[in-house]
């Protein structure tokens, strides 16, 4: 299947999504994408979020955490180069809520509908899960938030990309998705 060419042509640096639950090696696979089209990424602005303050967001801090997410990606888009690697959407922030607090807020909901990526790419729950003291909690709870978020992509019609194995697996499993799948002269 193709990735529609319009969600690309919206921005003028075409964003691919790198989603996953907890302990799946997002941050260090958009960063490795990110060396490898020399270009920028966008880290999870949760985990940010974890350590300044010390604490779990509450359900009320939803929204904003998926509002400052997408404002460190437009920041980003003007240091990128054909490419930006996004560690996180408001679509996983969305599936998180659904998970821990039973539903989204509206104005979350809306924010994560507006899924205007280039390209999905899913991480499998496969690697060695690890706790880190505040924020994850445990693998079985990153299956059970990994089988929300492919039934939530299946629903929504994202086509997307699970990749496993290592790191460079990883990469080059992006690296050929996006070869095939990717309308723009950013793969040029």
């Amino acid at each position: 299947m193709v990735i529609d060419c319009r969600s690309a042509m919206k921005n003028m640096v075409p964003r691919i999504a790198i989603l996953g639950a907890e302990s799946t090696g997002k941050s260090t696979l958009a960063e490795a994408l990110a060396a490898h089209y020399r270009t920028a990424w966008v880290p999870e602005y949760l985990r940010e979020f974890v350590e300044t303050f010390q604490r779990t967001p509450r359900a009320d801090e939803q929204f904003m955490i998926a509002t400052t997410q997408r404002q460190r990606e437009k920041e980003a888009e003007r240091h990128s180069n054909r490419l930006l690697f996004c560690d996180t959407t408001p679509l996983m922030t969305m599936v998180y809520s659904e998970h821990y607090f039973g539903q989204a807020d509206t104005a979350l909901a809306r924010l994560a509908a507006a899924y205007d990526y280039a390209a999905t790419i899913v991480t499998a729950p496969t690697m060695p899960w690890v706790a880190d003291g505040m924020q994850r909690e445990s693998d079985e709870v990153r299956q059970q938030v990994h089988a929300r978020l492919i039934r939530k992509l299946e629903a929504s019609g994202v086509t997307y990309r699970l990749v496993d194995g290592s790191t460079q697996q990883r990469v080059m499993q992006v690296v050929d998705y996006l070869a095939l799948h990717l309308c723009t002269d950013a793969m040029r």
